[in-house]
């Protein structure tokens, strides 16, 4: 249902006002917010460079974004990429209808490149395991040069680490998580999902027990209203996702595994574990949040994929 019409409105605030809407009412992530941006920054610059003259985005055709979809196809970006700029360009048109600034929308009828099929990737458990125990191990190392070394970052790496794996958590509410979220006895964590939307998931003693021993190592544990863990205890300020990156990518070369490996890849193992231990598509799905359950069913695939491979090395009739 569109809103009133916001005339006083100028069509050159429309993307801030849009930007200001992801912000503040969808409580968009970071991520979200900046791929956006960019997206519409480029449509913009190569609408002025193509046509000599600035966007007017109320006079925009279907066939303007045809060739824009064609000119990204010239530079061989990935269906991904693609797929990421009009998703973009489709939001922020939705937002003009709403507003009642358009009335249809040109970027909906545009036919894009199918999406590949990629299965996620995971580690096993194995490596799993061997990455948990990296952060202390490697403190171990540190130990035994006699220099005196704080406990608290190999700590609280190891805890970030376990509390992602344990509840399969995204990069952002991993980084939101405050302390009164976490109810230990219960072995639940509340989370603040994407946007604004929250769940329950369950956490693992060995995750509570590595928040535990971190907290007990700082000066000062956090308060119900702080954030579980910090990136600085001086500033009390919350670790960051650059920050989570970091640290993994170091522990991922310590363990022999590949540096490139994000911190979302730790959900897809836990995603993966779970089914193949036998857990149900709805509740991995709940507890991911998931919206579409087609989201989650693509873990199915990677559990089928290794099934077929075990069976195709092992029978002897295969």
């Amino acid at each position: 249902v569109p809103e009133p019409k916001q005339n006083s409105l100028s069509p050159a605030d429309w993307p801030g006002q849009f930007f200001r809407f992801l912000s503040n009412e969808k409580d968009a992530s970071v991520y979200t917010q900046r791929n956006y941006r960019q997206a519409l920054d480029e449509f913009e610059q190569w609408y002025r460079d193509t046509n000599e003259s600035p966007v007017r985005w109320s006079e925009l055709e279907r066939n303007d974004f045809r060739l824009f979809l064609r000119q990204l196809g010239r530079r061989e970006l990935s269906q991904a990429a693609i797929r990421l700029r009009f998703s973009a360009l489709n939001s922020f048109y939705k937002f003009l209808m709403r507003r009642g600034l358009v009335e249809s929308s040109p970027v909906k009828d545009v036919t894009l490149p199918k999406p590949a099929k990629r299965l996620p990737q995971f580690l096993t458990i194995d490596q799993m395991n061997a990455l948990l125990d990296a952060p202390m191990r490697e403190l171990s190392v540190k130990d035994g040069t006699k220099r005196k070394v704080s406990q608290v970052p190999s700590l609280r790496d190891r805890a970030i680490l376990e509390t992602i794996y344990s509840c399969g958590l995204r990069i952002g509410e991993i980084c939101r998580m405050l302390a009164g979220e976490i109810e230990p006895d219960d072995l639940v964590v509340n989370v603040h999902g994407k946007g604004k939307k929250e769940r329950q998931v369950p956490i693992g003693r060995a995750a509570v027990e590595a928040i535990r021993l971190y907290w007990e190592r700082l000066a000062k544990p956090p308060a119900l209203d702080e954030p579980v863990f910090f990136a600085s205890e001086k500033k009390r300020s919350a670790i960051y996702p650059r920050l989570v990156q970091l640290r993994l990518k170091k522990y991922l070369t310590v363990c022999g595994l590949d540096p490139t490996l994000t911190p979302h890849k730790l959900r897809h193992s836990y995603a993966t574990h779970m089914l193949d231990a036998g857990a149900d598509l709805r509740s991995v799905q709940e507890m991911l949040g998931h919206a579409n359950l087609t989201t989650t069913q693509v873990y199915t695939h990677v559990t089928t994929e290794r099934i077929k491979r075990a069976y195709d090395e092992a029978h002897p009739r295969a």
